[in-house]
C-alpha cells in the first residue's frame, strides 16, 4: 500500500458524503517550479487539503481561489511567477513559474460525479488513463487506454486525429501536460497504474527500503520463503508472499511501471528472481552485493543463457555509488538510482 493518500480518492470520499469540493491541477510549469505538470491539489468545502501543486509555495492562495468556486460549478486559471507582483507573497521568489487550474467538482458543474466515478472505475482496474480537459471549452473526457469514453460532461464531437495521436503520445509517455493541435488545446492529467516494488531478502536494508518506498508510492512486495524472517513484525505496511521468487515473480505480471531488487545474498533465492525480472519488462533491476560476488552471479546467469544485453539491464552492486554504510543509507541510494531509472529520460 502507498503512505500517500491519492486527491482523486479523496475528492471521491468527500463527494459521496456530501461534501463540496475543488480540484486544483498544474497546467504548466517553467523555470524551478517545484512541481511537474499534472501534479493535483484536492481542497474540501472547509478549506481542507489533499496533495500538493507546489511543495507549499502558493497552496494557500490556490485554496482561496477554490473555496470561491466550490458549488459554483465554474473554473479560474492562476498565474503565479516572479513576473506577477504577487511573487513573494505566494512564496516564488526561486525564480519558478506555474499556471494552475481551479475547478470545482460537483453536481452545479465543473467536473462531475459520474466523470469522477467513471476516472474512479478506471484507476481501480490498474488501466492507463488520462482526465482530458478542453481548456478553450470547459469540456472534460476520459482516455482509457487508447479509447475517449463517454461521461455526462464529455465534449460531443470525438478528438481531431492529430489531438488524439498527441494524447495518446503523451498517456503512454506519463506525461501529464498541455498538448495541442491546431487551435484545440487539451489538458491532459495522466494516471499511469500503481508503481510497484519487489524486493527479494527480508534482510535489515529491505525494512528501511520497504518504508521509503511506500512514502514515495510504491505498492511494495516482499518476498522470501523464509517464514521466520518475513513476518508482518518487520514488515508491516508491506505485503508479503512467502514463495520461492522464481513463481512469485513469474505469477506477478512484471510490467514497466515494476521495480525488482534483490537483496537476500543466498543465489538460490536471488538468481531465480533476477531471471523472472529479465524476462520481464521492469524498468529496474537491482542486485546486492560486492563486484566480486556480482560477477560471479552474471557468470551465473551467462550459462543458464542471459546475453551480454539482458544482464546490462542489472544494477550491481545496486545503488548510486554515495558511500552508503547503514541500512538505511544503502536504501536511499537504491532508491535514488530506482528512481533516476524511472525519471531520467
Amino acid at each position: 500500500m502507498s503512505g500517500t493518500i491519492d486527491p482523486i480518492d479523496q475528492l471521491a470520499t468527500w463527494r459521496a458524503n456530501g461534501r463540496g469540493a475543488a480540484l486544483a491541477t498544474v497546467v504548466r510549469t517553467w523555470g524551478s517550479s517545484p512541481r511537474p505538470a499534472g501534479s493535483q491539489l484536492a481542497i474540501s468545502d472547509s478549506g481542507e487539503m489533499v496533495g500538493s501543486v507546489s511543495g507549499g509555495c502558493v497552496e494557500g492562495a490556490v485554496v482561496d481561489a477554490a473555496l470561491g468556486l466550490i458549488g459554483a460549478g465554474s473554473r479560474r486559471m492562476l498565474d503565479f511567477g516572479v513576473t506577477d507582483e504577487s511573487a513573494w507573497s505566494v512564496g516564488l521568489s526561486c525564480g519558478g513559474q506555474l499556471e494552475v487550474l481551479v475547478e470545482d467538482v460537483g453536481p452545479t458543474g465543473g467536473i462531475s460525479g459520474e466523470l469522477l466515478a467513471a476516472l474512479q472505475e478506471a484507476r481501480a482496474e490498474k488501466k492507463l488513463t488520462a482526465l482530458l480537459t478542453d481548456l478553450d471549452r470547459n469540456t472534460h473526457a476520459l482516455w482509457v487506454e487508447g479509447r475517449v469514453i463517454s461521461v455526462l460532461d464529455c465534449a460531443n464531437e470525438p478528438l481531431t486525429p492529430a489531438l488524439a495521436v498527441a494524447v495518446e503520445e503523451a498517456s503512454r509517455a506519463d506525461r501529464s501536460g498541455v498538448v495541442e493541435s491546431g487551435p484545440n488545446r487539451m489538458l491532459v492529467r495522466v494516471f499511469s497504474p500503481p508503481l510497484r516494488l519487489f524486493i527479494v531478502g527480508a534482510v535489515h536494508i529491505a525494512q528501511s527500503l520497504a518504508n521509503m518506498a511506500n512514502e514515495a508510492g510504491y505498492r511494495v512486495t516482499l518476498i522470501d520463503p523464509r517464514e521466520a524472517w518475513a513476518t508482518s513484525e518487520r514488515f508491516p505496511r508491506v505485503e508479503i508472499d512467502r514463495r520461492w521468487p522464481g513463481p512469485a515473480l513469474g505469477a506477478a505480471g512484471i510490467d514497466r511501471r515494476t521495480a525488482v531488487v534483490t537483496l537476500s545474498h543466498d543465489p538460490k533465492i536471488d538468481e531465480p528472481a533476477l531471471g523472472a525480472a529479465l524476462r520481464s519488462e521492469a524498468f529496474y533491476v537491482g542486485a546486492l552485493g560486492s563486484r566480486r560476488t556480482h560477477q560471479r552471479r552474471l557468470d551465473r546467469l551467462r550459462e543458464l543463457g542471459f546475453d551480454d544485453a539482458a544482464l546490462g539491464r542489472i544494477c550491481g552492486p545496486v545503488g548510486l555509488d554515495i558511500g552508503a554504510e547503514s541500512p538505511a543509507e544503502i536504501a536511499v541510494s537504491i532508491l535514488a538510482q530506482i528512481t533516476e531509472r524511472l525519471r531520467v529520460r
